[in-house]
């Protein structure tokens, strides 16, 4: 398949408008289990040759690692990890042999553990194996038989980390190393290997102290220490001489800035600051290592390019005017920059992987991660913007059925787990798409201590469970009856971790608001997640007296509040959960039972934070669906 680039816009408004049915047509309704099938690939990355592609490949407890040859899209090797083991990031070190991290995870929801190993694997599949305990900095684009690397050998070195290149066939350390400044220091370095940050926290606090050094004989100089400050700096990249990095520091006002550093002078200068939502990350030349762009989430992705001559800076260009309602993102390239792949998606769009070849001029598909699911049959997600009580401007997005007129519609307030520093962002949901494919609208909102936003949003939702946080969840949800978007008597609210804390805090809060509520692998005790989380070290009891609090838990736990609830209430758990123990839910639904409000709960054997197991996940989706069904909707399903 060839697509042109540079093709009319026009073209492409046009083809939506005839795909899109118009109000009272039918849509097509897909099978539950299309909408949970695990994606075809997770990520694809090119060779430095372009001989090969590497690519993830999630199956139901785990995700493998599979080498192709890109002639013929046969596969020459592969990695297959134990059971709720996982590829994570994984590069191509050199021609033939790709660098790799794993990690576990006790649930699909939960956070990846053990990420501090490294593992190699040839092309043909040949010689994998574990190579060191440690994370690769860089790539060393010059070297095809070392990368740098950041190892903790405390028996030789005290405590302090070291940076030392290692050969990626023997996982042999080697030359000359580069000592942290103090323990618990993560370096940072550029694509050729040199390192020129190291950010250090005590194990005792939650602040941050970043130190530089020039050059690789040059002494750490400290540059930044946040309890001074109050300012946490990450660093981005590099310029493409090395004489400067982009680094994001942020501001008690607003969002995030992108400054340069100067290595001459030590001078920090701001480049740029978006108004409403920090920067979410770089891209970077696979040539010279130098950064040539900015990416931004405020509403829907958007790219500022910082070098605008830059060649990858051009074809990126190129690329987004040929798919100008898609996010387009390089993944990766050759080493002579001459062929990339990249990915391809929207909202309406699962993720679809494209070779550029810029001598040709042309893309053309190579995979999609999903391509049983229609684009032309998806639900368009659109950001909007409210105010809330107080005046505070909250973000969310809105995915209406596709062929309603967006009017007068079921709906479920779907908020987000963590809750600090996650945040919903635009993009293909396939649980939303489900869920709008069988006719509810869905509500997603970055409510205060959502991340994205600046660090004076992020700390408006400190100590704020079941207050501030609470509230702008319901006045998202007053916003919409306003509007006329949602039929005030079939609104439901459902969520998972912190979204189910949120969910069951809603009909506890809010009583006459929604006619349902659905909790996934909640926390409803906020003494036992304190008690649980703040006894593995000083540091989070630190963080959870910042954005917890340590009192008022009768307060705002949804399990002593059982008795103002007047909704019926679904619970589902994982009975291996560490996360969020299914004690939590079992408290929930004992304190349901006794004040007799309707309550329906599955806890799912060998489970941990969300369900690995088909059969499970669509269970729960059934059982969701029909519990909304019975409560807010009339949808079927096939």
């Amino acid at each position: 398949m060839k697509l042109p680039l540079l093709a009319p816009i026009a073209t492409f408004i046009l083809a939506l408008l005839v795909q899109a049915p118009g109000h009272g047509a039918e849509v097509k309704k897909y099978p539950v289990s299309d909408f949970y099938k695990d994606n075809s690939f997770e990520m694809i990355r090119i060779s430095p040759t372009g001989e090969y592609l590497a690519a993830t490949v999630p199956q139901e407890n785990r995700t493998v690692l599979i080498i192709l040859r890109l002639s013929d899209m046969k596969m020459t090797g592969k990695v297959v990890l134990q059971e709720k083991a996982h590829v994570t990031r994984f590069f191509w070190a050199s021609n033939d042999r790709i660098l790799f991290n794993s990690a576990m995870k006790i649930g699909r929801l939960s956070q990846p553990q053990g990420l501090w190993a490294i593992y190699g694997v040839n092309a043909d599949g040949s010689k994998q194996g574990h190579l060191s305990d440690g994370t690769v900095l860089s790539p060393m684009l010059n070297d095809d038989k070392n990368v740098l690397v950041s190892t903790n050998k405390k028996a030789l070195y005290g405590d302090a980390p070291i940076a030392q290149r290692m050969n990626v066939m023997t996982g042999t350390e080697h030359g000359l190393p580069v000592y942290g400044p103090e323990q618990n220091c993560d370096f940072e370095a550029n694509a050729l290997g040199d390192v020129y940050f190291a950010s250090c926290n005590f194990a005792q606090e939650i602040t941050q102290r970043l130190f530089f050094k020039e050059n690789t004989k040059a002494p750490w100089e400290p540059i930044n220490k946040q309890a001074d400050t109050g300012q946490t700096i990450s660093i981005l990249g590099y310029s493409a001489d090395s004489k400067k990095a982009y680094l994001q520091i942020d501001d008690d006002k607003g969002p995030d800035g992108v400054y340069e550093f100067d290595f001459a002078t030590k001078q920090k200068t701001l480049l740029l600051r978006d108004d409403n939502v920090n920067p979410e990350g770089v891209l970077t030349s696979p040539v010279d290592g130098g950064v040539y762009a900015i990416r931004f989430n405020d509403g829907l992705p958007r790219t500022s390019f910082i070098q605008k001559e830059n060649p990858f800076a051009q074809d990126l260009k190129k690329l987004l005017n040929a798919f100008p309602e898609d996010d387009v993102w390089p993944t990766s390239h050759t080493k002579d920059g001459q062929r990339g792949i990249y990915m391809v998606s929207s909202d309406t769009r699962p993720a679809e992987f494209y070779l550029y070849d810029r001598s040709t001029g042309k893309v053309s598909i190579v995979a999609s991660s999903a391509s049983w699911l229609k684009s032309e049959d998806m639900a368009v997600m659109t950001p909007v913007k409210f105010k809330a009580r107080d005046g505070l401007d909250i973000d969310a997005f809105l995915t209406v059925p596709r062929g309603s007129n967006g009017k007068n519609l079921p709906v479920v307030i779907n908020p987000h787990g963590g809750p600090f520093d996650v945040y919903d962002s635009w993009g293909f949901n396939p649980e939303t798409q489900m869920l709008a494919n069988r006719g509810y609208a869905v509500m997603q909102v970055n409510f205060r201590g959502s991340g994205n936003y600046g660090k004076k949003f992020l700390t408006a939702g400190y100590r704020g469970w079941g207050r501030a946080m609470q509230d702008d969840l319901t006045d998202a949800t007053k916003w919409l009856i306003s509007q006329g978007i949602a039929d005030s008597k079939r609104i439901c609210i459902y969520g998972a971790s912190y979204g189910a804390y949120a969910s069951l805090m809603g009909v506890a809060k809010e009583p006459d608001l929604y006619r349902c509520a659905i909790g996934n692998v909640g926390v409803y005790d906020l003494a036992k997640l304190y008690t649980d989380r703040s006894d593995v070290n000083t540091a989070g009891r630190r963080y959870l007296d910042m954005t917890l609090g340590a009192e008022e838990f009768d307060l705002y736990s949804p399990y002593l509040l059982a008795h103002k609830i007047k909704a019926p209430v679904m619970l589902a758990a994982g009975e291996m959960d560490t996360t969020t123990v299914p004690a939590h839910t079992k408290k929930m639904q004992a304190a349901l039972e006794r004040n007799r409000v309707p309550v329906e709960t599955v806890i799912y054997p060998k489970e941990g934070h969300g369900n690995y197991l088909m059969a499970n996940k669509l269970d729960f989706a059934e059982r969701l669906l029909a519990f909304l069904d019975r409560h807010i909707g009339s949808q079927k399903a096939p």
